[in-house]
């Protein structure tokens, strides 16, 4: 095997570790957080973290970074963050999830207007196989859709194409911390007061909803996008976002063990056909084709 190909192999494997990470968040959400406060939760997220990656970068933005970390913390955290709440309490999960999965083909059609990526076959294979597995992995038959909830969706999950694509076309002018952070921050602050207008601020909070605060804030957020945003500047972004099927796979897989869930063989064919677009747009020697 040749260094290029361990070097694309490592890349991939290294970014997959963040939408693994993040498919724990519904567990940590439920077992450990205040319930009816998905705000408070976005919020403190983003903010804590965004300020202290901040504080470890020492590099503030200058000149069009001004804006543009505000365009992509707005775009990869704050609207993000805030449609896809909105989404979950709106859809049944399965619904908002497979909805989500059509994140690799909005990126791919963005990644082909801004940066020239070629919307290939293989690009609309993974996709669809992606959306389909999805489909099979989390939706039920018994759903009802909400039409907001869909909008809702629908924007979360471009929100983030967007912002991939926007992040590969920009670069990073700073230190990875510093880049981050700047963008934690803005979405942070974005939503805090959201927070304050429809939540309000929470009495009291216990260890455990310390510990998934904890959990999802350094490592769901300020780690998992640090790594997310390294992986970006060397993958392309059809790559990147098929990478984030994952993490409807991992939390189907956590509720399975942690929750005592069932998994039906729909569900397991659904698990085997988003490996499959995974690796269709990651094996070694495919990643990196334009």
């Amino acid at each position: 095997m040749s260094r290029e190909t361990l070097r694309e192999r490592h890349v991939v494997v290294q970014t997959a570790l963040t939408p693994i990470v993040w498919g724990t968040t519904y567990f940590v959400a439920v077992e450990f957080l205040p319930t009816g406060r998905p705000m408070l939760a976005a919020a403190v997220r983003a903010l804590p973290v965004g300020l202290v990656f901040v504080i470890l970068g020492r590099t503030r933005p200058s000149g069009v970074w001004w804006w543009r970390a505000i365009v992509l913390g707005a775009l990869n955290i704050g609207l993000f963050f805030g449609l896809l709440f909105v989404a979950a309490f709106r859809l049944a999960g399965g619904v908002a999830a497979t909805i989500g999965a059509v994140q690799p083909l909005i990126a791919g059609g963005l990644a082909a207007v801004v940066v020239g990526e070629r919307f290939t076959r293989r690009t609309a294979l993974g996709g669809g196989l992606g959306v389909v597995g999805v489909a099979l992995l989390v939706l039920r038959a018994d759903v009802h859709l909400d039409t907001l909830g869909v909008l809702a969706a629908l924007g979360a999950t471009t929100s983030m194409a967007a912002g991939v694509v926007l992040t590969k076309k920009w670069g990073r002018p700073v230190g990875l911390i510093a880049f981050t952070g700047w963008q934690l921050t803005a979405g942070g602050i974005l939503i805090v007061p959201v927070m304050i207008a429809t939540e309000g601020l929470p009495n009291v909070l216990t260890g455990r909803n310390i510990a998934g605060f904890v959990w999802l804030s350094i490592v769901g957020t300020g780690l998992a996008y640090a790594n997310w945003f390294r992986g970006i500047q060397t993958l392309p972004v059809t790559t990147a976002s098929t990478l984030g099927l994952l993490s409807p796979l991992v939390a189907t897989f956590v509720g399975w063990f942690a929750l005592d869930q069932t998994l039906s063989p729909s569900q397991f064919a659904g698990a085997l056909l988003v490996i499959a677009a995974v690796c269709s747009r990651s094996m070694p020697g495919t990643a990196y084709t334009r």
